[in-house]
């Protein structure tokens, strides 16, 4: 038993970390090891593999994941800070490697291989990217002489490039539009934040215009005749064959037949198996984890903690969006993961890099810490 008399790092960690959090993200990790176990198999057998070879590299990448997000949420915020920094720095480093080593799959450099082990550094430049992001905002409205802003706007071309250059419109997207909330929310004057919205169409109708695979992509979804449409026909059709309740644990088919079951579509196969009942429930996780943080993020003054945690928990929000929204035909196909519930190694240790980041903004704690660690937190005596 943890007691609050007692002030150990532990009891102090676990009497100031939002609970409720932290069990709302306890919930999706158990949930993604259950729905792996129902959609990877099929996939392992299909090519060539041991049945459960997905399912056991999942449970793998969950432990030290888990470990991860528990050990960040023990950081400070000046310590968060300079986290992600040396995450970002790194990051920048291994995705211009991945664009002179890593192996071209499909016509696209995401991933390189480092001592047998495959990483896609996107994954990791993130969670980094939106909380140096939020630090360089935080510092433009509190120290107007320093060119905060353009250094924002320089990292935010920089990764822009690299993601490009693989390429990667789905993670460039996303950072965009992390990159303009953010931008939105440090009260930079309108004509920007259109100017920026203008800038992100003119670069996707280019992308449209002269990169073949996401004009392909964009006129199948216009046009489900103009292409190959079964992957996205065989997940929407899913959600018509498992009804509110789902055919029962084992029982779907579309994972048999979909390669990317256990990835792109493992939403399909929740839905096909356990109902609409449980995807309303995941949605409900992922909304729930959001608007709490964004909730406890509006009542803290400290605008380097409300822009990260606000930026953090839209990158998790909208990157779950953009998953659903792709099994559901809402919006053309993008390869992105459902978070903490799709199969992938560098996903799921971002994720829990950047939910412990949130885990450790969240945090309460009392003005005299707040000011011992860096002016940032949630204030748990006001």
């Amino acid at each position: 038993m943890i007691s609050r008399d007692r002030r150990t790092p532990l009891s102090q960690w676990w009497w100031t970390v939002d609970r409720l959090l932290l069990a709302a993200l306890t919930t999706l990790i158990l949930g993604g090891i259950i729905l792996s176990l129902a959609a990877s198999p099929p996939v392992a057998t299909r090519i060539g593999l041991e049945p459960f070879h997905f399912f056991n590299r999942h449970v793998m990448f969950v432990l030290p994941a888990f470990a991860v997000m528990i050990g960040i949420s023990f950081l400070s915020p000046r310590q968060v800070r300079r986290s992600a920094l040396i995450m970002f720095a790194v990051s920048v480093v291994l995705l211009v490697a991945t664009l002179v080593f890593g192996a071209e799959v499909k016509g696209s450099r995401r991933w390189i291989s480092i001592a047998g082990i495959s990483i896609q550094a996107s994954e990791f430049a993130k969670p980094a990217f939106v909380v140096l992001v939020a630090w360089l905002f935080s510092e433009s409205a509190r120290r107007p002489e320093m060119p905060a802003t353009s250094l924002a706007l320089a990292a935010l071309l920089l990764v822009v490039a690299l993601l490009v250059l693989e390429p990667d419109f789905g993670q460039t997207l996303l950072i965009l539009m992390v990159w303009g909330a953010l931008f939105f929310m440090a009260g930079m004057r309108m004509i920007w934040v259109v100017g920026l919205a203008g800038a992100s169409l003119a670069g996707l109708f280019s992308a449209y215009l002269f990169v073949p695979h996401v004009a392909r992509r964009i006129k199948r979804f216009m046009d489900p005749a103009s292409g190959d449409t079964f992957q996205v026909d065989m997940a929407t059709e899913s959600f018509a064959r498992g009804g509110w309740f789902g055919q029962g644990p084992g029982e779907g088919t579309v994972k048999r037949i979909l390669p990317d079951s256990h990835t792109d579509f493992v939403f399909a196969v929740a839905a096909e198996e356990f109902g609409i009942v449980l995807c309303l429930a995941l949605v409900a996780l992922f909304a729930f984890i959001v608007i709490r943080t964004l909730k406890t993020a509006y009542r803290t003054e400290d605008l380097f903690t409300r822009f990260a945690a606000s930026g953090l928990a839209i990158l998790f929000g909208m990157q779950s969006t953009i998953n659903m929204a792709v099994n559901l035909h809402l919006i053309p196909a993008k390869g992105m993961t459902l978070p903490f519930i799709s199969y992938g190694g560098s996903s799921m240790i971002s994720l829990a890099y950047g939910m412990g980041m949130l885990l450790a903004l969240t945090r309460q704690r009392s003005p005299i810490e707040l000011e011992a660690t860096g002016g940032a937190g949630v204030a748990r005596y006001a």
